[in-house]
């Protein structure tokens, strides 16, 4: 199987139930998150399907000696959320990884991304909403702009840079680690629906090994 059913909250592998539902030993009956053991193409085209209408945003097009590190879908039969995952290195902060996610407002992928506590769920209030936003990010037509959303301990504030804003009624989470690696970022950036791409996705590098979170 390309893709691999696990719990959405933590990194501890789900059942089926005699109901044919999904369940975690930790979080009880859990809507599935589906991600492959490797970003191979043949697991993005199954990971496409499974998110059906649901976007998977990834920057586009990719820079010289970047590729796609890992994606996954929450959902079972309809998508909530869905991640995607580019890698690769600057001169300035060595290896970067640029997770995009994409989910509704009551998910939790984010937040287990993210690395919240246990529990915390996120909130857009939470994030610095000034005037002009952070950075905006082009996706489809729209300019969508992103404040830095607050990421608890120091530690966590020197490994992640986290922005949040909203896009065709969703958050749009921006994951960029080494925290440095913000500086990557410019105005219009572009962030494309890949399901609409079509063959151009059979040109797409994948690599390994993917971040842990």
């Amino acid at each position: 199987m390309a893709l691999h059913a696990g719990c959405p909250w933590c990194t501890t592998p789900v059942t089926r139930t005699d109901e044919g539902r999904w369940a975690c030993p930790t979080h009880g009956r859990v809507t599935p998150l589906w991600r492959p053991q490797e970003a191979a193409y043949d697991a993005l085209v199954a990971h496409l399907e499974r998110a059906g209408s649901f976007p998977t945003y990834l920057p586009w097009p990719l820079g010289p000696g970047w590729w796609v590190s890992d994606f996954a879908v929450v959902g079972d039969g309809e998508a909530h959320a869905t991640m995607a995952c580019v890698s690769g290195s600057s001169a300035l902060d060595g290896p970067v990884d640029v997770m995009v996610i994409s989910e509704e407002p009551t998910g939790g992928l984010a937040a287990r991304v993210i690395g919240l506590a246990e529990g915390e769920s996120t909130d857009f209030r939470a994030a610095v909403v000034t005037e002009p936003a952070e950075v905006k990010v082009r996706v489809g037509s729209h300019a969508v702009g992103l404040w830095p959303y607050p990421v608890g301990d120091a530690h966590q504030e020197q490994d992640r840079t986290v922005l949040l804003g909203e896009a065709e009624g969703r958050w749009l989470w921006l994951v960029l680690r080494p925290a440095s690696a913000l500086l990557l970022l410019r105005d219009e950036w572009i962030l494309r629906d890949v399901s609409s791409a079509g063959p151009q996705l059979v040109e797409l590098p994948f690599g390994g090994p993917a971040g842990a979170w």
